[in-house]
């Protein structure tokens, strides 16, 4: 079983390139994620009610063939891989007038909402026979592996307009800190963001100071963010493409 939703490229998503910044299109896929979660009723008030827990999303990595810009219309279609162990695989087709233009791939974790204890997604009956069944995606994503030294960037204060309603620092905004800590302003001239990798390592609140490292190796370039207490919060891997060449 799928969802499917097409999305709007709005102004306030593109970059000055008139590309979709990487966390708009970070947005666009859990927005996709958020809606088939209400269709097939485990969304977070529901998991909140049911069980206790609520949905937070441990990685994800998305590649896209093309740029997409501004006013163009996107279509995602996602389905789960079953719900066995502490994790679960959630993966999504993106298409342009049908043709498939990328693919991404997500790992969500349940947590307990005061302990933040992992929850088995086996006692959910609600994910019985509703994953992708054949659509399922074989790629997995493991920890991201940073190869090269990291060289410091910057600093960043975490505010309340970066916060979601968990209470902490939103998804997407993660791979806005990783842009701006690569000065994508000047990185990103003539090329396009093909392929993104994050992974939330721990959680960031309003209040914090996260410190930005980045790096490069074989065309991946490499963003860290650190707690005050020097422990990584968060890393990515980014690759940009020529515009007329993924």
């Amino acid at each position: 079983m799928y969802y499917e939703n097409t999305y709007r490229v709005g102004a306030r998503d593109v970059d000055p390139f008139n590309q979709c910044r990487p966390s708009s299109m970070m947005d666009f896929l859990q927005e996709a994620a958020t809606e088939a979660a209400v269709e097939f009723h485990v969304s977070r008030e529901e998991m909140v009610a049911r069980y206790h827990v609520f949905w937070m999303l441990a990685r994800i990595w998305y590649r896209l063939d093309r740029p997409v810009c501004w006013d163009e219309r996107v279509t995602i279609r996602t389905w789960h891989r079953g719900s066995r162990g502490a994790s679960m695989y959630r993966d999504f087709d993106l298409l342009m007038d049908g043709k498939p233009i990328g693919e991404a791939v997500s790992v969500w974790v349940l947590a307990d909402l005061d302990t933040h204890k992992l929850f088995r997604l086996g006692n959910v009956r609600e994910f019985d026979d509703t994953s992708g069944g054949a659509l399922c995606k074989e790629k997995l994503l493991p920890r991201l592996k940073v190869p090269v030294p990291l060289v410091p960037a910057q600093a960043r204060a975490l505010h309340y307009s970066d916060t979601d309603v968990n209470g902490h620092v939103n998804n997407v905004r993660y791979a806005d800190f990783a842009c701006d800590a690569l000065e994508m302003q000047r990185l990103g001239q003539g090329r396009f963001v093909s392929s993104v990798q994050i992974g939330y390592l721990k959680e960031c609140r309003a209040g914090e100071t996260i410190r930005l490292s980045t790096g490069c190796e074989n065309g991946i370039w490499y963003v860290q963010g650190d707690g005050e207490e020097g422990k990584p919060r968060f890393d990515a891997a980014l690759t940009m493409s020529p515009l007329d060449k993924p």
